[in-house]
């Protein structure tokens, strides 16, 4: 391994020297090869989830690539190739008393490792991003996608040539994960994008610095003022569109003054999806479901369930989402301009949305092609990490024979 991790450094060397045109054009011919192999892929892709029959419809959904999602895939790849270049920025610059010019630019990270379940797609989309911003790329795929993945670096490697080790895949144990996230000679970042205990291992061993992916316990608070139809399309978005990603919607909030009206509507649409839902005392009195305990509001779902909780209000809304979410994606849907720009400005999450759904906490749909993941952290990057989150700074400081 520690031989293997010492050839991608000095690979990603290489790839550091070549300009925003070059970097883009691997990162299109990334697009077309994936698109070039799309059998290839597809037959992988048909044993991991032959594998995977025991495994949830969401979480097979998750696991599945099929000729729209690879075409969507490579043009995703292509959108990022397209992204300006993150690498050579001038942040800032500015002459001292001494005399010299100092700029602050952005540079690459330098070699990140990705470690990460189900999604095989996300091997394409790491990848690029790291060509993108002059990163060389460790990836880690989870055993449910192994075909998918090792399919998908192979046919990576092979479209980058002379710069296809800037690019490694690890099929490895768990005892050997261990060992990678030690290699802090290195690397320079692992990032763990998976379930809480994926993250929880690698934040635990892990000496290289770590960017947390973490679980997505989102929630909507549907205020008294809501449109209840926007509310309603809102909320079955937001859970049963992809029920399986971190950014579904896993804990409806609703006013309880306009919970007699809103919940009968919102459980006949739940449903058409059958969607269990888990709800409080009070929501037990209005609509049939079941019990919600306190450790329900804790759950990430990833499927066809819910918890729903009536709140007194606004302040018991912001209460509950301060206990009990992952500091994710959170919603507020509601006519009055006031309290929805008040939830936006107090509401700690990542991601604060006003009258739209959670689902559209994405790279792709952010505008940066892809992202390597959704950080909870506060740290370096926070939200959808794209590009402009995969680079650092360093000082340039030009002299003219100055001493001190």
């Amino acid at each position: 391994m520690e031989e293997r991790l010492k050839k991608l450094k000095k690979a990603t060397k290489k790839l550091q020297i070549l300009n925003q045109n070059q970097r883009a054009n691997l990162i299109l011919n990334i697009a077309s090869a994936i698109e070039q192999n799309m059998a290839k892929i597809i037959k992988a892709n048909l044993i991991d989830l032959q594998n995977a029959k025991d495994l949830s419809p969401a979480l097979q959904d998750r696991l599945k690539l099929d000729e729209v999602r690879i075409k969507s895939l490579a043009d995703g790849i292509r959108d990022i190739a397209m992204l300006k270049d993150p690498i050579g920025k001038i942040h800032d610059g500015w002459s001292t008393k001494s005399g010299l010019k100092i700029e602050k630019i952005s540079v690459p990270l330098g070699v990140i490792a990705m470690i990460y379940e189900s999604r095989p797609n996300v091997t394409a989309e790491v990848a690029a991003l790291a060509i993108k911003s002059a990163n060389g790329c460790a990836l880690k795929g989870g055993k449910e996608a192994i075909n998918s993945n090792l399919a998908l670096a192979n046919i990576i490697k092979d479209s980058l040539g002379e710069y296809g080790g800037c690019i490694e895949y690890f099929d490895i144990s768990r005892d050997e994960v261990k060992n990678l996230i030690k290699m802090d000679r290195y690397l320079d970042l692992v990032v763990p994008r998976g379930g809480e205990g994926l993250v929880k291992f690698v934040s635990s061993n892990a000496s290289v610095p770590v960017l947390k992916h973490d679980k997505g316990v989102c929630h909507i608070y549907v205020h008294k003022d809501a449109n209840i139809q926007k509310a309603l399309n809102i909320c079955i978005n937001a859970k049963c569109s992809r029920p399986g990603v971190c950014n579904a919607a896993e804990s409806i909030l609703v006013d309880e003054m306009i919970a007699d009206e809103f919940l009968p509507l919102l459980k006949s649409e739940l449903d058409k999806f059958n969607v269990i839902i888990h709800g409080c005392d009070k929501s037990k009195q209005i609509i049939k479901c079941q019990s919600a305990d306190e450790l329900s509001y804790y759950n990430e779902y990833l499927d066809f369930e819910l918890n729903l909780k009536i709140v007194s209000g606004f302040d018991e809304a912001l209460s509950h989402i301060d206990e009990y979410s992952s500091g994710h994606s959170e919603a507020i849907i509601s006519d009055n301009y006031s309290v929805c720009e008040m939830f936006l400005s107090l509401v700690d999450s990542a991601c604060v949305y006003a009258n739209a759904s959670t689902r559209f906490s994405d790279g792709g749909e952010f505008g940066f092609g892809a992202e390597v993941g959704i950080s909870t952290c506060k740290m370096h990057a926070r939200g959808p990490v794209g590009v402009d989150e995969l680079t650092t700074y360093k000082y340039i400081i030009r002299g003219d024979g100055q001493t001190r």
